[in-house]
């Protein structure tokens, strides 16, 4: 079997920054430190870092008084911030800086009176906390549908940003679709997107293009993984997203000369390894990364821990 890995996939540089953060608190502090929500969308590095004593709970109230408590890369609501101020934690915050960058953006347009335009998916934790981040009035759109139910105060005065891990396509189609309705209104356009998820799904695109079926290795719950899934199937190759390789479906792969593999912003890459053997250990297999980007980003890690 030939399998193509596209470039860049896994981790980008916000996962890389929140895992860190994660690793230098239980060096610095000593478990156990508390981490609210996954830090990141991925059962395998969640288990990693229990493995080294960090405890992860659902809410602040589960963390004891005074403890170190880290935000997870997804970024939390204003009113999360405030709680953990009155039960004397120590924060740190992992919210990646590109979500910081959305909720900084929605803020100003609130700032300046405007109705702001979620543009994103009900219920992600990024979206729960930019909401949470944005005071006045805020309306959430996932789909083009949505768009004719928004009840704005004032038509001419209403702006929008969007949740990072969004594809691109569907991220333009809806701003395009709120231009034609509200002619005045001011946004990023695409900007929001971070690079990881434009360098993924530009490169999952030319991975379908050469492969029989497409393998994304990453959470049932990521949502830029889920994104590359269906990036995948959208250009007519059959495409999967597995958790890690004891999920691969060996009937799915009969008929398979080419497959292509790739993994989301916060799938480490010992899974596509991992899942790269396993298939070597049945069939023999030649691999070659295709080009693409080389990132070189990284994000400074917050004082507390530097």
């Amino acid at each position: 079997m030939r399998i193509l890995l596209a470039q860049p996939r896994g981790f980008c540089a916000g996962v890389v920054r929140a895992i860190e953060i994660v690793e230098r608190a239980l060096a610095r502090f000593g478990a156990p430190v508390y981490v609210r929500h996954e830090i990141v969308h991925n059962r395998h590095v969640v288990e990693a870092l229990r493995e080294k004593g960090a405890v992860f709970v659902g809410e602040l109230d589960e963390v004891p008084e005074g403890a170190v408590a880290i935000f997870s890369a997804h970024g939390v609501a204003s009113a999360v911030e405030t709680e953990a101020a009155h039960r004397n934690l120590d924060v740190i915050d992992a919210t990646c800086p590109l979500v910081k960058k959305v909720h900084f953006e929605g803020q100003r347009y609130a700032a300046q009176g405007r109705d702001v335009v979620l543009i994103g998916h009900e219920g992600h934790p990024e979206v729960v906390g930019t909401l949470g981040q944005i005071p006045g009035r805020v309306h959430l759109v996932r789909e083009l549908a949505d768009i004719e139910a928004l009840d704005v105060i004032d038509p001419d005065n209403v702006a929008f940003v969007s949740q990072t891990t969004l594809s691109v396509d569907e991220t333009r189609d809806i701003a395009a679709a709120l231009r034609r309705r509200f002619p005045a209104i001011v946004g990023p356009d695409t900007k929001d997107i971070c690079y990881a998820t434009q360098n993924r799904q530009t490169a999952v695109r030319e991975l379908a293009r050469r492969s029989d079926a497409v393998v994304v290795i990453g959470a049932a719950n990521s949502s830029n993984s889920n994104r590359l899934r269906e990036l995948a199937a959208e250009s007519g190759t059959p495409s999967v997203l597995l958790d890690d390789s004891q999920a691969l479906d060996w009937d799915w792969l009969a008929g398979v000369n080419t497959l292509g593999v790739t993994a989301g912003a916060s799938a480490p890459e010992k899974l596509v390894t991992e899942l790269l053997e396993t298939i070597a250990a049945r069939v023999p297999v030649q691999v070659e990364t295709l080009d693409g980007i080389e990132e070189s980003i990284r994000f400074r890690l917050p004082a507390e821990v530097v």
